[in-house]
């Protein structure tokens, strides 16, 4: 609803007067509350006229004959379009830094964004770190807890530690254990993970490898997820409580339907990855989710993808109602990711 003519500029201001009066009361608004707002000079016969033509492009729906008009998906997401980023005022933003600068791992630094990102928009707060192939090795350990089973503990440079318990066909000694984790702390830390398996599977590839105990060993915790376990995502989520408010009016049953699709990690990644893929560095913004779950589909995600130099992909978003208060959740969004992004360089 940009660039057109003055006609055009009109019809865009009063679109965003019914959307930002739906956001307020949730009820369909009529052309003489808005002939009210703001002073406006326009009669409600020209608003009507403007919001029937608002109706015809499907903008706005109209519940009943004689009621006023409701927006759709689409004039909440032309809406959204039209809002400027707004700064958050000095001390927010001072606090936001000094929060998350107090954190000591990429695991505390989403925890923490997820607690800042629900208190300042009373919405539900999630931040995901997303690790890559491009992820720094710093050590690994391996431990015997039996004669068959391993623990088996990887640590990156970002201070993200990963461990698995993996059961082996045969026994197998602390002491061959030392001699791997010594062979690959000392010939790949620093190295990406990626770089690491592509130098693996060459050297284990060659037919020594067959009369090599140490790479024979090597072989059997590469093939049971050795290196793999830094690629795992790790997701924080709070605030679920602010959907339980009677302005919003979810059902009972929808409210559990919600509760249910949210505590699935997995549905989680997947509404990160599919609706923030193309947000890098830039606040992207989905109304309505149901395309992930019919339970998420009066829901709404404004999220950023944060790409930091230890290889990993964070993902800051805050999951509410599509009647939220867009302005201020696109500013805390964009500003949170922005200082993520700084103490990260």
């Amino acid at each position: 609803m940009t660039g057109r003519s003055q006609f055009d500029h009109r019809t865009q201001n009063i679109l965003q007067s019914i959307v930002e009066a739906y956001i307020e009361t949730g009820e369909p608004v009529a052309s003489r509350t808005l002939s009210r707002v703001g002073g406006r000079q326009l009669s409600p016969a020209t608003i009507r006229n403007v919001m029937a033509d608002l109706c015809d492009e499907g903008y706005l729906s109209q519940p009943h004959t004689s009621a006023g008009r409701v927006p759709t998906v689409k004039a909440f997401q032309a809406y959204v379009e039209s809002l400027p980023t707004r700064r958050l005022g000095a001390s927010e933003l001072q606090r936001v830094r000094t929060e998350l600068s107090r954190t000591d791992s990429v695991g505390e630094r989403l925890e923490k964004t997820s607690h800042l990102l629900t208190e300042m928009t009373r919405n539900v707060g999630i931040a995901a770190a997303i690790p890559t192939d491009t992820q720094m090795l710093s050590k690994v350990e391996l431990l015997t807890l039996s004669d068959t089973r391993v623990l088996m503990v990887v640590e990156t440079r970002d201070r993200i530690v990963r461990n698995r318990v993996v059961a082996l066909d045969t026994a197998v000694t602390q002491e061959e254990l030392n001699a791997v984790r010594n062979f690959v702390n000392v010939s790949y830390s620093g190295w990406s993970l990626g770089a690491i398996r592509r130098d693996l599977r060459m050297r284990l590839a060659e037919d020594r490898a067959a009369y090599d105990t140490l790479l024979c060993q090597l072989q059997t915790l590469f093939q049971n997820g050795l290196l793999d376990l830094g690629l795992t995502p790790e997701v924080h989520l709070e605030g679920t409580s602010n959907l339980v408010s009677p302005e919003f009016e979810f059902s009972r049953e929808r409210l559990r339907e919600i509760f249910r699709t949210l505590e699935e990690k997995q549905r989680l990644l997947e509404l990160l990855e599919r609706f923030l893929e193309q947000s890098k560095n830039e606040v992207g913004v989905q109304i309505g989710l149901g395309a992930i779950h019919p339970s998420l589909q009066d829901l709404s995600l404004i999220g950023v993808t944060v790409s930091l130099p230890s290889g990993i992909s964070t993902r800051v978003a805050v999951l509410g109602p599509i009647r939220m208060k867009y302005a201020q959740v696109l500013s805390t969004v964009y500003h949170v990711g922005e200082a993520i992004q700084s103490l990260s360089a």
